[in-house]
């Protein structure tokens, strides 16, 4: 596990910046925080690192929103209001998992069961603006993730 903290949502979506610059498709981003954690500023840096300039905000309504104009499709969701996982296959929202894009979770949690193997799991704490991130993920991302981290003046954490 991997954890840092970051003191303003600039660093926060600097993070996301220096993150989606080796993310490929088919990277899954899960997340989990509460209201106002920074999960979306999160998701707007990694729009801007894969080269978007669309403009990001929550799907709360929608559930999934898609942003073009990178070097990959970002697929940005918002599972807090499906009722559990049976509700996000029933919509086929799984098939994003095969499409070649990057997919950001928001509320992660509601869906984990049906999370692909390598997803790359943070959880946001804090309130402020001072963030702490958790970050769980296979060796493939644990590199780029810290350095990342690093990148955007994040402090790493024991």
């Amino acid at each position: 596990m991997i954890r840092f903290s970051t003191t303003s949502p600039e660093m926060t979506e600097s993070f996301g910046y220096e993150l989606a610059k080796a993310l490929v498709g088919g990277d899954v981003i899960a997340l989990t925080g509460d209201l106002g954690a920074g999960k979306t500023c999160l998701t707007r840096g990694i729009a801007k690192g894969l080269g978007s300039e669309s403009h990001v905000s929550s799907p709360t309504f929608t559930i999934v929103n898609e942003y073009e104009g990178g070097r990959l499709m970002l697929f940005h969701f918002d599972t807090y209001r499906l009722s559990g996982p049976d509700d996000f296959l029933m919509s086929g929202l799984d098939e994003y998992f095969y499409r070649n894009g990057v997919c950001v979770i928001e509320w992660s949690d509601i869906i984990d069961e049906l999370l692909p193997d390598q997803t790359i799991k943070l959880t946001i704490t804090g309130d402020g603006t001072t963030r702490t991130f958790e970050c769980e993920s296979g060796e493939k991302h644990r590199k780029y993730i810290e350095s990342a981290a690093m990148k955007a003046g994040a402090e790493i954490l024991e």
